[in-house]
């Protein structure tokens, strides 16, 4: 089935989650994406040997992509990449800088070989920068961010996301900075060279915790505290926290006097809105404790159904603090088409992701669950190359593919 990038073929070097994100999503976007691995398999595809679920993300993030491998170690495996790169659009990877080049396969040979080729590349700090040569994972690249000192209780030390925001933010402005590229490829026929740094990508997250010190530098005042809790970044709003309940937690957050006034009126206290502590939103920030106390005591008492129930249709945005179980279950992401539950060989069931850009409308690809190791070397080498059998057989036995 087409999709908006039917036509685009892409060559996946990518590793982990960051790279294979951004090529997930050209993928389902209709781009033909050929996954390039080494001979023993991408790291994530190996992490099933430790257990299964230590595996799952290979399973959930190539979907829809051609499998193959090679080893680029060997001159005959760079010929083949070099081959591939002349039949294809864009090339992937998201190696540590340099090693690309030392292999004699970086951006600057690729592009003089091939100069329409758009060459991404996804790193933690980038190609340029005194970062440039440092390792770089989720986590690190959290701590350098600053996601670290912003997440946590004012009085607990830093905490990091639990979703892995470096790696999907720095995976989604990889296929955005690609699209774009295609974009102006179509437009002057230039190809690309791609530079995204992951910590780029986190930054500009943070403006609800970097707006405030920028504010108190410019002012001359005392800076804000790094961590608030689950209160807003800047401490700008009032009611806004995560509120218990008898049986879990409810997020809560008031962002307009017609709100403050909706919440008072479920919690059945309309004396609050004249309240001088509470009536208006500079009162109720100078007074948040008192604030989140009552909104903590009306909720206490209540099921979070009961408190989502009340407040759902007033416009005061609340949300259950739900669980990995509920949320996976979800009907909603199989409404939207987000989540599909696939019988995927040797796992049963699984729940995979689809993409969460929406053509409206143009049918979404159906999901091909990720290929077994190598499993298309024979189409992409021999159907699509041209190699003989006889060559892939050789290639084989001298451990090239």
């Amino acid at each position: 089935m087409d999709g908006p990038l039917a036509g685009v073929v892409v060559l996946d070097l990518g590793q982990i989650y960051n790279a294979p994100y951004a090529t997930l999503l050209l993928a389902l976007a209709g781009a033909d994406v050929i996954k390039i691995e080494p001979l023993g398999g991408e790291l994530t595809r190996a992490r099933r040997s430790i257990n299964l679920g230590a595996g799952m993300g290979f399973v959930i993030l190539n979907s829809n992509k051609r499998c193959v491998t090679l080893n680029l170690k060997d001159a005959r495996g760079r010929e083949l990449l070099i081959d591939m790169a002349n039949r294809a659009d864009v090339l992937v990877e998201n190696f540590r800088p340099g090693v690309m080049d030392r292999l004699g396969v970086g951006a600057a040979e690729l592009r003089r070989l091939v100069p329409a080729l758009v060459y991404a590349s996804g790193s933690g700090y980038g190609q340029t920068g005194r970062y440039r040569d440092l390792p770089a994972m989720d986590l690190t690249v959290q701590a350098m961010s600053g996601a670290i000192a912003s997440t946590g209780f004012v009085d607990s030390g830093p905490v990091k996301s639990g979703p892995a925001i470096s790696d999907f933010l720095g995976g989604i402005h990889l296929y955005g900075a690609i699209v774009t590229a295609l974009y102006q490829r179509a437009v002057t026929g230039r190809g690309a060279t791609l530079d995204v740094a992951m910590l780029d990508s986190v930054y500009p997250s943070l403006m609800s915790n970097v707006g405030p010190f920028i504010g108190a530098q410019i002012e001359g005042g005392p800076p804000p505290p790094e961590r608030t809790g689950n209160r807003q970044g800047g401490l700008a709003e009032s009611p806004y926290n995560v509120y218990p309940t008898k049986d879990g937690d409810v997020a809560v957050i008031c962002l307009s006097e017609a709100h403050w006034r909706a919440l008072t009126e479920v919690m059945e206290r309309p004396e609050l809105v004249t309240d001088p502590r509470y009536a208006d939103k500079a009162a109720r920030i100078a007074n948040m404790d008192e604030v989140d106390a009552l909104v903590a005591e009306w909720t206490a008492v209540r099921t979070t159904d009961e408190v989502f129930a009340g407040l759902r249709g007033t416009g005061v945005v609340c949300a259950p603090a739900r669980s990995l179980r509920e949320v996976i279950a979800d009907p909603y992401f199989r409404e939207r088409g987000l989540i599909e539950d696939r019988d995927v060989p040797g796992m049963g069931t699984v729940p995979l992701i689809h993409t969460p850009l929406n053509f409206v409308d143009q049918p979404r690809i159906p999901l091909d669950a990720a290929h077994d190791l190598g499993a298309d070397n024979d189409d992409v080498y021999g159907d699509w190359l041209g190699r003989s059998a006889d060559q892939l057989s050789e290639l084989r036995a001298d451990g090239v593919i």
